[in-house]
């Protein structure tokens, strides 16, 4: 009996304390692109269910909009039927979120300010993107989440839990 209370706390404080990311478009294009690298060993981490994915609708179709597009097809060796695959797999793995306000730290690029959103409205622990130079350049000060490449996120993650 103490064996499967203890068991019980151990699954429930996995579950409650589970790190939760934030991943622009290029992670995933590189991700799909290459089975080897930090951003296919992230995809694995969320796949695997280690870490979870924070997505919003905005997000999934920007991933939809930019992997589907006719040379990243052609890039990825992949249909736009096996890419709407493994979407759907992502957003059923992924935590969720409607974002109901507008957040802009004033990027460049608006489809980073939807990143930024999704890091923030998720509470992520960590915002991930090969282009840090295209979230530098805006008003990013006070956020609960770091800004970090594929690279360091993996050196981090393997430091702390492998």
């Amino acid at each position: 009996m103490v064996f499967s209370n203890l068991l019980f706390f151990v699954f429930t404080y996995a579950i409650v304390f589970i790190m939760i990311i934030t991943m622009d478009t290029n992670v995933i294009f590189s991700a799909l692109y290459s089975t080897k690298g930090a951003s296919h060993y992230i995809l694995r981490l969320i796949l695997d269910e280690k870490i979870k994915l924070a997505i919003s609708p905005q997000i999934y179709f920007e991933y939809y909009d930019v992997l589907t597009r006719k040379e990243n097809l052609e890039k990825l060796g992949m249909s736009s039927s096996e890419i709407e695959d493994i979407l759907d797999l992502l957003a059923l793995l992924a935590q969720k979120h409607s974002i109901y306000f507008l957040l802009r730290p004033n990027l460049t690029d608006e489809n980073d300010n939807m990143v930024c959103e999704c890091a923030f409205a998720s509470n992520s622990q960590y915002l991930i993107t090969s282009n840090i130079k295209d979230f530098r350049g805006g008003e990013l000060k006070g956020f609960a989440f770091k800004l970090v490449t594929p690279r360091d996120f993996c050196i981090m993650w393997r430091t702390e839990n492998e």
